[in-house]
């Protein structure tokens, strides 16, 4: 016997593309089995707390700041997709040298959706956490088809005044999505001697103009300075390397761990 959690891992795995064979030899679960879980299983909206969009008058999810650094860990590295029977899969897809980003990722989308199933993925290289619901979609509505660089990306007024009262939270998710915090060096000539100099500063690529923009913007609440720097005369990355606010940025993000 399998718990709902197993199947529904499964059930996942086969809705990302991957084959009954494949599935079956990395969970040890027969191909019929899981064949027949797909036909039956739809991951389960257990009792609980309904969606706080879907309320007669809809609001803000409960934990705020948990979903403002899940916002900027999907904005960076997440994405939705649609599976049977109107449930979404949220997958989040980090790099295995940060283990503790992944465990903070899982513990915001457990707490953003308390009533539903968490479950990883590995991948080489790569741990997708992911998560199945039929209200991704209504807490995530940046969600569409196509990469999110080449259609609009813009918050809805409840999730900007989310992002208005923690900043930090989200900031945090973009970075740990896709920032990082790097030592540069430089060398100058003092009393006649060539001394080298690091310093520290961060970095943020992204290719949307829009998700730039949500960085920069939260930058601007929190009084971190940053620059954009281009690529091929093309703007892809923020830049934070003022001492000032790469301190805020340390006392607050801190390097990916």
């Amino acid at each position: 016997m399998y718990d709902i959690g197993t199947r529904e891992r499964a059930v996942a795995l086969v809705a990302q593309g991957r084959s009954l064979s494949s599935v079956s030899r990395e969970t040890g679960i027969s191909r019929y089995a899981i064949r027949s879980w797909q036909t039956r299983i739809e991951p389960v909206e257990r009792a609980g707390k309904p969606c706080p969009r879907c309320r007669e008058e809809p609001g803000p999810p409960q934990d705020q700041p948990a979903y403002a650094y899940l916002l900027g860990l999907y904005l960076g590295d997440g994405c939705i997709s649609a599976h049977r029977r109107g449930v979404y899969f949220l997958r989040v897809v980090l790099d295995t040298a940060w283990p503790g980003i992944i465990e903070a990722c899982e513990a915001a989308v457990r707490a953003v959706r308390p009533d539903n199933s968490v479950f990883r993925v590995r991948r080489q290289g790569c741990v997708a956490v992911s998560s199945a619901s039929k209200h991704w979609p209504c807490l995530f509505p940046q969600h569409g088809p196509g990469k999110k660089h080449e259609r609009p990306i813009v918050l809805e007024p409840w999730q900007w005044a989310i992002v208005r009262d923690r900043p930090w939270e989200f900031v945090r998710g973009l970075v740990h999505s896709d920032g990082c915090r790097v030592t540069n060096w430089t060398t100058r000539t003092v009393a006649g001697e060539r001394k080298r100099y690091e310093y520290p500063r961060y970095f943020f690529c992204n290719k949307s103009d829009d998700i730039r923009g949500l960085f920069t913007d939260a930058l601007d609440l929190v009084g971190v300075e940053w620059t954009t720097l281009a690529r091929g005369g093309t703007p892809f990355t923020v830049s934070v390397a003022r001492r000032a606010s790469v301190a805020l940025m340390d006392l607050h993000v801190g390097p990916k761990h």
